[in-house]
């Protein structure tokens, strides 16, 4: 599976920006798909997960209520909406999937994901 992710940039605290991760070589249904988070100085981090199935998501608690996972099986893609963004969400964005799981779980630990796209930085300014 080859990721890509990309949409990141520099917005204003309490705007909005929309990641999107296309992938290719393998459906969007047969993994699950994961977002994590890595800044200076930080290990990287779960941010969002969707199961196989699609029906399940999860969310980090910094994020909860801000951020949305969802995925695309026509177009092979997954998104995560990021609304009220804090400085404290600037940070290099990865999307990653992995098949590991069963279907209707959302792996949340870095070791669960298998495949990794090359990042995209998100930068909010206070």
């Amino acid at each position: 599976v080859q990721l890509q992710a990309y949409g990141g940039g520099l917005v204003q605290a309490g705007g909005s920006l929309r990641l999107s991760c296309a992938a290719s070589g393998r459906t969007s249904s047969t993994y699950g798909t994961g977002w994590f988070r890595q800044s200076p100085g930080k290990e990287r981090e779960f941010v969002a997960g969707i199961s196989r199935s699609g029906i399940n998501t999860s969310y980090a608690d910094a994020v909860k209520g801000r951020f949305t996972i969802s995925r695309d099986n026509a177009k092979n893609t997954v998104y995560l909406q990021m609304n009220s963004l804090k400085p404290e969400d600037t940070a290099v964005y990865y999307c990653t999937a992995g098949f590991g799981a069963s279907y209707h779980r959302v792996p949340s630990q870095l070791n669960e994901y298998d495949y990794w796209g090359q990042g995209t930085e998100v930068t909010v300014s206070s």
